[in-house]
């Protein structure tokens, strides 16, 4: 499985600080208490999530485990807990999670790429089972025991916690509001945070008075390089005062091209490809009985978690410590640090449980300038961008250019394929189909706006390209696309959910207006059938399997979250900009899927006991979109190859 740091997709982990200020002149924590710390080694490379992986068994019987990875809606913290107490044989309410608190945790790695499960489980559960035979034997007093590299972990048929569904440990704190989220957070004698947006896209400042925002009360005013912003006593002032700077700020501003034009745009600036061959396809394509060809794409569309960037900092005593919500805890702390100029033994990052992330969340610059306004005014402040910067200054959703060919022999099988991606990413491109002939591309392009990790990267993207086209292909095939994908299909592992998704479909009895897709990534793979009946989705079902199921309960909830944000990118969701000026900078201009959108849905999970578990988040979105696009074109005879669909009841 790849490193999520080395994945290309991720523009934004190769953006450097936000910003970097001019330097000014301006310890490690007793969380736990006695007890025994037992370690996992560390790895060399950085990211490796099984990295320093450590459980505390604490002299009062409480199992604490420490992770770098953090809770943003997904269960994390519960099926490590999970898997804790299943190889200690200790019950659940007995294990605790400290998570994401760099002055106390490992560095597991960035939340991303569905790798908590097949990377720091692993690491956990090693950890529980040496924490077992030490608990057992009592021999000797353990300091900093390392972890023997042969100890036994359970077998999967003697799972008695895993395996079985548990509801959210900190559910009850959730539910009653006694959580505290990054927005939540207070500390004594704490300003409140505002920060000066450019007009534009594209827009850099040039000069800004600070004066101007001073004459509002109680307001300290800063202006560092290409950052302004302001702190007060109240949120109402500190956006007073930054009225104030707007007023006299001078910018200087460029062309943007428009949403409207992203596909010219994309070809347009496109480079030479990244290429991967296995055949001569022009070839092939030549002497193929029969050839197809279009062109899909898809708009930039933004995360929306349902809490936005935020964080709390403060400085004492040289050192910064930073509330925030971030999937990156470890990695902003470096950001922070580069842009301040300190060590990173003088930053600590801590993670409240946050609200969302959907891959949105990996970069520092809320924390950033949180600091920065902090470090002016003295006090620790506290900054939660507003929705519409939110929306504005977050990185998007790539949007993408998909080309794909194909040809056919006489008896209607695959014998030449030819997919090229601008700019979407390279995730999911490679095609899963029986080809004898192909070639993929993928273009880098310039990037008009911010963009970077999404639920299932491009995976998501690309998946919805080709599996419209496989549909195209099997019209000029005159084939059933269940049974042209099976046709085409080696992995047993597809084959099997795409054959369980057709049955509890019922698609051997299918009626007008039903599709069909599938696709793998991160190890996990998918299926959905969908079937619409006039504008509407009356139904649809999805079978889906990531090898051994940890906690049915999360998992399903998984899926069924993956389906309905993929119903937004699906249906609702585009970014609309023009004259490098955000249109859809809030929820009544940008569609979300509401309760009303969501159609009847059900779920089937393929638990594979003899496999190893792999991540469940990301995966499920992929099929959504095609399964809908090729249901509207039984419906309608019209293929749609941009999102969001949109066809004619």
């Amino acid at each position: 499985m790849p490193d999520p740091h080395n994945e290309p997709d991720r523009c934004e982990l190769r953006e450097p600080p936000a910003y970097q200020f001019t330097p000014t002149r301006r310890e490690a924590i007793a969380l736990l208490g006695a007890g025994v710390l037992i370690t996992v080694p560390a790895l060399a490379q950085r990211g490796a999530e099984t990295a320093g992986a450590r459980l505390h068994v604490g002299d009062d019987g409480i199992v604490t485990v420490l992770t770098g990875k953090v809770e943003v809606g997904q269960g994390a913290r519960t099926e490590i807990a999970m898997a804790a107490a299943e190889e200690l044989g200790l019950p659940l309410a007995r294990v605790r999670v400290l998570m994401a608190d760099t002055d106390a945790v490992p560095d597991d790695g960035i939340t991303a790429g569905s790798r908590t499960t097949p990377s720091t489980l692993p690491a956990v559960r090693r950890a529980a089972a040496a924490a077992r035979q030490w608990l057992a034997s009592r021999k000797a007093r353990l300091d900093d025991a390392v972890i023997p590299p042969d100890v036994a972990l359970k077998r999967v048929d003697e799972w008695r916690i895993l395996g079985q569904s548990h509801p959210q440990t900190h559910a009850r704190d959730i539910v009653t509001g006694r959580h505290q989220f990054p927005s939540d957070i207070r500390r004594p004698g704490m300003l409140y945070g505002a920060v000066l947006r450019p007009p534009a896209y594209g827009a850099t400042l040039e000069w800004v008075d600070k004066a101007a925002a001073a004459k509002v009360p109680g307001v300290v005013a800063v202006h560092d390089g290409a950052f302004a912003g302001c702190a007060a006593p109240s949120l109402h002032a500190a956006r007073q005062g930054v009225e104030a700077l707007a007023t006299g700020a001078r910018w200087q501003r460029g062309e943007h091209p428009a949403s409207a034009e992203m596909a010219a745009y994309l070809k347009k600036t496109a480079k030479p490809p990244r290429t991967q061959n296995r055949g001569a396809v022009e070839e092939a394509m030549a002497a193929a009985a029969r050839r197809h060809s279009a062109t899909y794409f898809v708009p930039y569309i933004q995360h929306a978690p349902m809490e936005p960037r935020a964080a709390v900092a403060e400085w004492s005593e040289g050192k910064l410590t930073v509330w925030t919500g971030t999937q990156n805890p470890h990695g902003v702390r470096g950001q922070l640090a580069q842009a301040f100029n300190l060590p990173t033994a003088r930053v600590r990052v801590i993670v409240p449980d946050a609200g969302g992330g959907f891959g949105g969340k990996h970069t520092g610059e809320v924390a950033i300038e949180a600091a920065r306004l902090a470090r002016e005014s003295g006090k620790p402040v506290s900054l939660r961008w507003p929705r519409g910067d939110e929306f504005t200054w977050a990185y998007f959703r790539p949007a993408g250019l998909f080309e794909a060919a194909a040809g056919l022999d006489a008896e209607g099988r695959i014998t030449a394929w030819d997919f090229s991606t601008y700019n979407a990413g390279t995730a999911g491109i490679e095609s899963p189909y029986r080809g004898a002939v192909s070639r993929t591309r993928f273009h880098e392009t310039a990037m008009p706006v911010r963009q970077g990790s999404y639920r299932g990267i491009a995976a998501t993207t690309n998946n919805f390209a080709r599996e419209c086209f496989v549909d195209e292909l099997a019209e000029l095939a005159g084939r059933d696309p269940l049974e042209f994908r099976l046709a085409h299909l080696e992995n047993d592992r597809l084959r099997a959910v795409l054959t369980v998704a057709a049955e509890k479909f019922g698609w051997a009895s299918r009626r007008k207006g039903t599709g069909i897709a599938c696709g793998v990534e991160k190890g996990s793979y998918v299926a959905a059938c969908a079937e619409l009946e006039g504008g509407a989705i009356r139904r649809l079902h999805m079978a889906y399997e990531c090898g051994a199921i940890l906690n049915p309960a999360n998992l399903r909830a998984q899926v069924v979250g993956s389906i309905i944000q993929g119903l937004g990118g699906a249906l609702t969701e585009e970014a609309r900009f023009t004259k490098g000026i955000l249109e859809t900078d809030r929820f009544s201009r940008y569609r979300v899927p509401r309760f009303r959108d969501v159609p009847p849905i059900e779920v089937h999970l393929v638990d594979r006991r003899d496999l190893n578990p792999v991540g469940a988040g990301e995966t499920p979105i992929i099929a959504v979109a095609p399964a809908i696009a090729n249901a509207a074109f039984h419906l309608t005879g019209d293929r749609l190859r941009s999102l969001p669909l949109r066809w004619k009841a």
